[in-house]
C-alpha cells in the first residue's frame, strides 16, 4: 500500500476498521484465556490462594484490530493485597500501608506463575521485565502475555475507608507499575455509549494506521494502548460530528491542537482510567511520539 491513501482507499479502510476482530480471532483469544486459567488451576501451590485470572487491555475493551490479536492476561493475587495512601490526601507523601510478611512475595509469585505456565504450555519466555510471553500456535491461539500482579488499593481518605482499586506489578528491574484496568474498561464503555460507538471505532482506526506507519518505519512502534489513550482525550462532540470520515478527521485535528496548546494542555491529558496522567514520568511514550503519530496519520489518510 502506498504511503498516502486516496480518498476512495480511505473510505474503504474506514469501513473495514469499523468492526473489531472477527469471530475466528475472538474464538482464538477466548481459547488463550481458558488455557491460562487451566494452567493456574493445575498448579498445586496456588490451591487455596485468593487468585483471579482475567484478560486485560484491548481484548476485553473491544478495541483490538484485525490481525493484531495477541492477548494480555493478568494472574492476580487478591489477598494479600498491596496498598498506598494517595499523596494528594497526605501532602507529606504516600506511605505503603500494608507490610506483608507472609510467603507470597513478588518474586515468589513470579516464579510460581512461570512454573505453572511452563508445565502447561512448555515454551515460555521469561526474560521480559514484566510479562511472560507464550508464542502463538497458528490456527489454535494467538501469542499471550501473562502478567503476575497483586490487587492494589489506593486509600483516598484519612480514615482508610475509601479507596480506588487497581493492580500492582513488580518488574524484574525492581520497579513498581500500577494499572487501573477496571476503570479503563468502565470509562471506555461509557464514552463509547455516549459517542454512539464512535470512540472504539476511532481507536481501531488509529491503531491500524499506527501499525502501518510503524511497518513502513515512518514512526517508531508504539504500544496499542497509546492510541486508546489519545482518542479518549478527544471530546465527545468531536467524535460524534458528521460522518465516520468527519469523525476521524476531526479527532486527528483536535488531538494535534491539544498537543500544541499554548498553556501546556498535554500535561492535563489522561489515560482512559482517569487516574494516570497520559504523559507523566515513566510512560513508554512522549508527547513528541503523539505529535509524530497524529501528523503522520493525517498525512497517511490524506486529509486536507
Amino acid at each position: 500500500m502506498s504511503l498516502q491513501l486516496t480518498d476512495a482507499e480511505r473510505q474503504s479502510l474506514l469501513m473495514k476498521w469499523r468492526s473489531p476482530a472477527g469471530k475466528a480471532e475472538s474464538d482464538r483469544q477466548d481459547r488463550a484465556e481458558r488455557m491460562v486459567k487451566q494452567a493456574v488451576r493445575n498448579h498445586e501451590p496456588f490451591a487455596g490462594l485468593d487468585l483471579s485470572v482475567a484478560a486485560k487491555g484491548s481484548y476485553p475493551n473491544n478495541t483490538n484490530v484485525r490481525g493484531d490479536s495477541d492477548v494480555d492476561i493478568k494472574v492476580q493475587v487478591n489477598d494479600p493485597y498491596h496498598a498506598d495512601i494517595d499523596p494528594s490526601v497526605f501532602w507529606w507523601g504516600g506511605t505503603r500501608v500494608t507490610r506483608y510478611t507472609g510467603p507470597w512475595k513478588p518474586k515468589v509469585l513470579r516464579q510460581e506463575v512461570f512454573t505453572a505456565l511452563e508445565n502447561y504450555f512448555g515454551t515460555v519466555e521469561a526474560n521480559h521485565n514484566v510479562a511472560f510471553f507464550i508464542p502463538e500456535v497458528n490456527g489454535s491461539r494467538p501469542s499471550i502475555d501473562v502478567v503476575p500482579c497483586f490487587r492494589y488499593l489506593r486509600f483516598t481518605d484519612l480514615t482508610y475507608n475509601e479507596s480506588i482499586e487497581g493492580s500492582i506489578v513488580y518488574g524484574r528491574d525492581g520497579k513498581e507499575i500500577v494499572n487501573w484496568p477496571d476503570q479503563q474498561l468502565q470509562n471506555g464503555q461509557a464514552k463509547n455509549t455516549r459517542t454512539s460507538h464512535r470512540y472504539k471505532f476511532a481507536v481501531r482506526v488509529l491503531k491500524s494506521v499506527e501499525n502501518e506507519l510503524a511497518a513502513q518505519r515512518i514512526i517508531r512502534p508504539l504500544p496499542s494502548y497509546f492510541s486508546e489513550c489519545l482518542v479518549y482525550n478527544v471530546p465527545d462532540e468531536v467524535l460524534t460530528q458528521g460522518s465516520l470520515d468527519d469523525s476521524i478527521r476531526g479527532s486527528l485535528a483536535n488531538l494535534n491542537e491539544q498537543l500544541h496548546f499554548l498553556f501546556g494542555r498535554p500535561a492535563d491529558m489522561l489515560e482512559p482510567n482517569e487516574v494516570k496522567k497520559l504523559f507523566q514520568r515513566g510512560q513508554k511514550w512522549t508527547a513528541r511520539d503523539a505529535t509524530q503519530l497524529i501528523r503522520a496519520a493525517w498525512h497517511y489518510l490524506n486529509y486536507r
